[in-house]
């Protein structure tokens, strides 16, 4: 247990978490949205600093972050908890875990050196707060952060883009890339399925591309949900409105968690929504979760030369030459080293 950052005291005991835009007002002996930060005689508590739930090297491609070091293994961990409650989350037994089990808070005490040590030892290029949102678990991913730095790793976030204002200005001294999902694109859909709203997402992927943080967005596309040609076209134009370059990955729903009614997501859609974002004038736009239909390659947008060529989380070949293209010599935006 570690007292939080991001947070006001108020009368009466209780306190306002800021480090999301759930701005949770909490009272003595309660909890927060997240599930993971408790109000304890008047001072706010992060209950999972150094409670690991989860701790895998990953190719970085499963993030997916496909611009940020491709073919690099990432450190990757997580606590449980979520300041969302999707309901089609594919790691809900470790996001919902405090709200399934009473309260408890399940996890393996590791120190944030301990974590560095181990990126290096197993040839990590960078530690990786996933899994679940890490904004939830700040404090540690923060102090890992600092450490994985001093020890030239590189730092990134898969996350939701929740976090506050303050918390993404604080984070980006310490983070070099970040995978955001756009989840839908209106209010209605991100009140229904995540119980949050859209515009705090949108804010900071505009915010962490301004402050120098490489993004990418994911969005996950549900089969009459936000599959619909209208909504892929705003999700795309709105990506371009802050970055032609930025990567826009389409991903392939599959039935989970409170979301079993759906049928998981056709090709041809994911097809259709990367035509889209390439029309509507984004350099890379790749399709996710369904391994081998091409669209998970990198193209040069200027002379059409395949650049890298993936399967499902593997690279098979690259061709980029210090970060450009080797047949024309376009520059390819993204952190190559």
């Amino acid at each position: 247990m570690k007292e939080a950052m991001f947070y006001q005291q108020e009368e009466g005991n209780k306190v306002v978490c800021g480090l999301c835009n759930h701005h949770c007002h909490i009272k003595e002996g309660k909890r927060g949205i997240c599930g993971v930060r408790e109000n304890r005689a008047g001072k706010l508590y992060s209950l999972v600093y150094g409670r690991l739930i989860a701790e895998n090297v990953d190719p970085i491609e499963k993030k997916p972050l496909f611009h940020f070091l491709p073919g690099s293994r990432a450190y990757s961990i997580a606590t449980v908890g979520c300041n969302f409650r999707c309901l089609h989350c594919q790691n809900y037994d470790i996001s919902q875990y405090p709200h399934r089990h009473g309260g408890e808070i399940a996890g393996t005490k590791r120190s944030a050196e301990s974590v560095v040590e181990d990126a290096v030892r197993q040839d990590c290029a960078s530690l990786c707060y996933t899994y679940v949102e890490p904004t939830i678990f700040y404090e540690f991913a923060y102090d890992c952060s600092l450490l994985a730095r001093k020890r030239k790793l590189k730092n990134a976030f898969v996350s939701n883009g929740y976090m506050s204002a303050d918390v993404t200005r604080r984070l980006a001294t310490v983070l070099d890339g970040i995978n955001i999902d756009i989840k839908g694109f209106t209010d209605d859909f991100y009140k229904k399925v995540c119980k949050a709203r859209l515009q705090p997402v949108l804010d900071n992927v505009k915010l962490m591309h301004e402050l120098g943080v490489w993004v990418e967005v994911t969005t996950l596309v549900i089969p009459g949900l936000n599959d619909s040609k209208e909504e892929l076209r705003d999700i795309a134009r709105f990506v371009k409105s802050v970055s032609p370059a930025m990567p826009w990955h389409v991903t392939a729903f599959y039935p989970t968690y409170k979301m079993l009614d759906r049928e998981p997501t056709p090709a041809a859609t994911l097809r259709m929504a990367r035509e889209i974002g390439l029309e509507e004038g984004l350099r890379f736009v790749y399709e996710g979760n369904i391994p081998g239909e091409g669209g998970e390659n990198s193209y040069c947008p200027a002379c059409g030369e395949e650049l890298i060529s993936r399967f499902g989380f593997s690279i098979r070949t690259n061709s980029l030459s210090e970060g450009s293209c080797g047949k024309c010599g376009e520059l390819i935006e993204g952190v190559w080293s």
